[in-house]
């Protein structure tokens, strides 16, 4: 297992997807973007974007989810890869919490044409969760991780009731509990090679009731990548307890993507 200071610094990132893939034209001479790449985060799988998925399929979007396994950094940029590859066009990178990591490098992608950034971790080349970090207050859900066997990890009941979807319902709690990943420690120890919104707009969507990064570090993350942003009354899974304000950000950035 890992020190007591990096598994502080590891359950800081919860929640996100990221995507990256085949070439295409450069991001500044295509137009409105109709592919969306969600990128979940830590300690949540697929289903945490089972609200968003079907407003933007209804809006005439192409949805895919990139299942990140959270079993490593190059894991997850690589099913991000894979899932932009899959893409027909400009495409929208979306990542929630540690998925924010993920969308960092994946979006370099010259396919992604914008990123959004939900709650998430928003690193810049060579930068760790916890090196950007360590400048804010620590979240109350730092102190419900649990060590799991081969250094992976996991948030108590307690934790995802209260610090990370504390603004859900009893049984959408409950199915969080339930569908928990494992998640590697090491994650939260990657640092991007290239910092994608460097070069692309963002847009970043800031709980300002968020219990597993500090709200301040997340209007500073937002600020730092001259995204615009949304600040929304919510919980650490804004996706799903405000998932139309969300899909509407996304919406936003789908049709303003080619515009820096």
């Amino acid at each position: 297992m890992r020190t007591l200071m990096t598994m502080t610094a590891v359950v800081y990132a919860v929640g996100s997807y990221s995507f990256g893939g085949a070439a295409m034209a450069q991001s500044g001479s295509v137009g409105a973007a109709k592919n969306v790449v969600l990128v979940h985060g830590a300690f949540a799988d697929d289903s945490s974007w089972s609200k968003i998925v079907p407003l933007l399929k209804a809006k005439g979007f192409r949805v895919t989810t990139a299942g990140n396994p959270l079993t490593s950094f190059a894991d997850d940029v690589a099913a991000a890869n894979r899932a932009i590859a899959a893409q027909d066009g400009p495409t929208v990178l979306v990542g929630h919490s540690y998925g924010g990591v993920v969308i960092t490098e994946a979006g370099n992608d010259p396919k992604v044409v914008s990123l959004v950034y939900v709650a998430a971790f928003a690193p810049d080349a060579g930068q760790s969760i916890g090196e950007i970090s360590q400048a804010f207050a620590k979240p109350a859900g730092a102190d419900q991780l649990q060590p799991q066997p081969n250094g992976f990890l996991l948030l108590s009941q307690k934790g995802i009731e209260e610090d990370f979807a504390q603004d859900l319902t009893a049984a959408e709690k409950a199915h969080l509990v339930a569908a928990q990943p494992k998640t590697s420690g090491a994650i939260f120890e990657a640092k991007p090679t290239a910092a994608a919104w460097r070069a692309k707009p963002a847009w970043y969507v800031v709980s300002s009731n968020d219990r597993m990064i500090d709200p301040e570090q997340e209007k500073s993350m937002a600020k730092q990548i001259k995204a615009k942003a949304t600040v929304l009354a919510s919980s650490h899974v804004a996706m799903l307890s405000h998932p139309a304000e969300v899909a509407k950000v996304i919406e936003e950035a789908a049709a303003n993507g080619h515009r820096r």
